[in-house]
């Protein structure tokens, strides 16, 4: 019994520690408590909870806020700046009644900061998402002595506001994650700013405007859809004690969060109730207009319409020469000066974004009469605008008008006055009936024989380039643009696949639920409508397993799109050039893809309607399917021959070298037997994991082609082997390989195989193969070169373009 007292205070020891740790059933943290890994504080309604994460593949520890129902949705993220680097973190109220957040060696990396002293602290996780911290003796007062609504990271919730206080001074705004993987702040914020009126505004790097919306109206921010007012309500509240901005759901059944990415993108997402997975309702940048200042100063941005960026009326460009290349960003200048006269007048301009608030001023009490003769009195004055919709209110700009959208909103009453001279004026003013008559009739037939001279050259360039004039037996969808831009999450970097010579191509997934990969072509791209239209024209004739197959496109003003079937295993360089992916492709599983790309090349040679040369035959151009099915892509580069043409010269030689055969790659010759040099290339890269181009060996300057003919000719044509193949291997089909590789790649055209043949040899154990002659490019480089050509060659440097659909990440 003497030691019944010792054992009595043990058990009452545990009793009070597991009190003092925290039970995940609460949403409330005493003095008294703690909050460790594993841990977590619950709202009341069960909508979110506090806790310690790790974000995507990062190592580190945070502490913040996350959706019970969407775990991986995180809100708030208190140590943003100061990761937990293990998970012994500590979250509890310190002796003077802070909130703080602990680390293993009991240092304070994270605390509230609090002004205000309290006796009795708690802190409560409301069901708004919300972490207070108060009394506890008044747990129904909103009287906060601090709390995360004031701190927001990257995400705004139903109740909290993005603001300026003028009393405190205090700024609310949002700071993207860093990455999917690192919430510290990145580079975009997304501030409500006030310059006279609000404006909510997306910054990168500090300073720099990505977008804005236009002023607010009264009613609403100019320039953003009426798409938003559906399911939630923007709020917007201007007086002497600050500036807020908010929103809330218009159903009860709907959870709405506005978040501001890693890449600069603010998306407005929906939960319904019941659901786990978020919906995207709108997203801002929009639309190409968005891009602030996209057409510079004095410039319009049209979304729909080619140009896209036109001057005002009476402006011209600045430099005409950088509009001709489409770069408007230098804007417009006046054609003629103004010189306060009284001819001088106003246009009236419809559905437009009004320009930034950049040297301005704002009359409240001012009507839109009294703003028009108080513009005409001040010569500096050269646009004006109703600042409020519902009432009086005058808007006046004084230097150049920068940002301004076309808008699609019939319902749009808020216009532009844009002062110009009496001749411009002029040029704009309603003519006779007659004039318009005359003019229509001039137009329509101006049009006709436009029309018909577009369409003779239409059919004299596809005759040209060996491709059909009509396009009657295609039937490809065509999709808007806002349609791809919702489905690629508006072309997000979290989207992006890579980029190639076309440009950049994106991940996305369409509203059908088909996940796609959508290669947009850049305006600074080397290739152009010639190409895309090349690639659409030829590749939506051909369907074959193995070619990727073309959901359809999108062909809107400036922007030209491919959409394609999405490849989850990447590209085949993808796997065989890198030593950890290349050793699990097992033998057997190469031999398969070799085999594909050859009957896919069969196809295009010899079984399709149109006889097709790629031109552009490489391993980053053969994409893998699900079930790692080879799938020859980018046929941006293709020609295709009609009737009993076998061989065509271009001075325009575009590929990629190491995979170019001689007769190509110095006199512009391609045909079939030109992609079968590619094909020869890809095969003993293949079974080498060895690039051709690049290739480096310790006693010889050969590439990759004249080190497999050495090997050949010794009688060791095995040694070529990945090593990391192992005994997956089946040495007579892989020295058929090699053997079948030399054959294609031998240095006259007429030596190599046909594509029929390559298929017979490959798919045939007991067929005879011939021996193979010297290689094209046999020959030493010069130490320490990579390129693949002789030292005794005259030097060439072709025009070198390179399409690549790039892999799936």
């Amino acid at each position: 019994m003497a030691d019944y007292p010792i054992f009595s205070f043990f058990c009452t020891s545990i009793v009070v520690l597991s009190l003092l740790r925290l039970s995940t059933a609460v949403d409330t943290l005493t003095s008294a408590q703690f909050i460790k890994e594993g841990e977590t504080l619950v709202s009341a309604g069960r909508k979110f909870e506090l806790g310690f994460f790790s974000a995507g593949r990062s190592k580190s520890n945070f502490l913040g806020i996350r959706f019970v129902a969407s775990p991986d949705t995180v809100v708030w993220v208190a140590n943003r700046n100061n990761p937990l680097t293990d998970s012994n973190g500590t979250l509890e109220i310190s002796n003077e009644g802070e909130l703080v957040l602990l680390n293993q060696s009991r240092s304070v990396i994270w605390s509230t900061n609090s002004t205000k002293v309290l006796r009795n602290p708690i802190v409560q996780l409301l069901d708004s998402g919300n972490l207070v911290l108060r009394e506890s003796n008044s747990l129904d007062s909103v009287d906060y002595s601090w709390q995360s609504f004031d701190y927001p990271s990257d995400t705004i919730l139903v109740g909290m506001t993005v603001e300026w206080n003028f009393k405190t001074g205090l700024e609310h705004h949002l700071t993207s994650w860093r990455s999917t993987d690192d919430p510290s702040p990145g580079d975009y914020t997304f501030r409500y700013k006030i310059d006279g009126l609000p404006q909510l505004e997306i910054i990168s790097h500090g300073s720099a405007k990505v977008y804005r919306t236009g002023p607010w109206d009264g009613v609403k921010f100019g320039g953003v859809s009426n798409e938003l007012n559906i399911v939630v309500k923007a709020i917007a509240i201007y007086n002497k004690t600050g500036a807020y901005f908010a929103f809330r759901a218009l159903k009860d059944d709907i959870t709405a969060k506005v978040t501001l990415s890693s890449d600069g993108f603010v998306h407005c997402h929906l939960l319904k109730s019941g659901s786990m997975k978020w919906d995207l309702m709108y997203s801002i940048p929009h639309d190409p207009c968005d891009s602030y200042g996209r057409c510079g100063a004095n410039g319009v941005c049209r979304v729909n319409q080619t140009p896209r960026c036109i001057c005002l009326q009476g402006f011209m460009p600045e430099s005409q020469e950088d509009w001709d290349m489409l770069n408007s960003t230098e804007g417009c200048i006046r054609k003629i000066p103004l010189n306060c006269s009284l001819g001088e007048g106003f246009q009236k301009l419809r559905q437009v974004k009004l320009p930034d608030l950049v040297d301005f001023q704002l009359f409240k009490n001012m009507s839109l009469e009294e703003c028009k003769v108080e513009c005409l009195k001040n010569c500096s004055c050269i646009a004006y605008a109703n600042s409020d919709i519902r009432g009086a209110g005058c808007l006046m700009w004084f230097g150049n008008l920068i940002d301004i959208k076309e808008i699609d909103e019939v319902d749009n009453v808020q216009y532009l006055f844009l002062r110009l001279p009496t001749s411009e004026l002029d040029s704009i003013r309603s003519p006779s009936k007659k004039l318009v008559t005359i003019i229509a009739a001039s137009a329509i037939s101006g049009l006709l024989i436009v029309g018909m001279a577009l369409g003779i050259i239409w059919k004299r360039r596809m005759k040209r380039r060996g491709l059909p004039s009509g396009t009657d037996d295609i039937d490809l969808p065509l999709y808007n643009f806002t349609a791809v831009a919702v489905a690629t999450n508006h072309f997000s970097q979290t989207n992006k696949l890579g980029a190639g010579g076309f440009g950049s191509v994106y991940k996305g997934r369409l509203s059908s639920g088909q996940e796609v990969a959508v290669k947009r072509l850049s305006k600074y791209s080397g290739q152009g409508p010639d190409e895309f239209m090349n690639e659409v024209l030829l590749i939506a004739r051909l369907q074959h397993r193995n070619l990727v197959g073309l959901v359809g496109c999108c062909i809107e003003g400036e922007e030209r799109m491919l959409i394609y079937e999405y490849m989850p295993n990447k590209s085949l360089d993808y796997l065989i050039f890198d030593h950890d992916r290349s050793s699990s492709l097992a033998w057997k599983r190469r031999f398969d893809i070799v085999l594909g790309i050859a009957r896919g090349l069969l196809y295009l040679h010899q079984d399709s309607k149109l006889q097709v040369i790629h031109r552009d035959l490489k391993a980053s151009n053969i994409l893998l399917d699900a079930d790692m099915n080879p799938k020859i892509s980018d046929f941006g580069l293709a020609r295709n021959f009609q009737g009993d043409d076998t061989e065509a010269k271009t001075r325009r030689i575009v590929g990629t070298y190491g995979y170019m055969s001689p007769e190509y790659a110095f006199d512009g010759k391609f045909s079939v037997k030109s992609d079968i040099f590619s094909f020869g290339v890809l095969l003993l890269e293949i079974v080498s994991s060895k690039r051709n181009r690049g290739f480096q060996h310790p006693d010889h300057h050969h590439n990759l082609l004249g080190h497999a003919w050495l090997l050949w000719g010794e009688g060791r044509a095995m040694e070529l082997i990945d090593v990391s193949l192992g005994n997956s291997i089946l040495e007579s089909q892989v020295e058929r390989c090699i053997q079948v590789g030399l054959l294609c790649v031998q240095k006259f055209p007429e030596d190599r195989p046909t594509t029929s043949s390559v298929v017979f040899m490959l798919a045939n154990e007991g067929a005879t193969l011939p021996p193979p002659k010297e290689p094209g490019f046999f020959g030493e480089r010069s130490s320490g070169s990579s390129d693949a050509y002789l030292v005794k060659e005259e030097a060439y440097t072709p025009n070198v373009i390179t399409v690549t659909l790039p892999e799936g990440r």
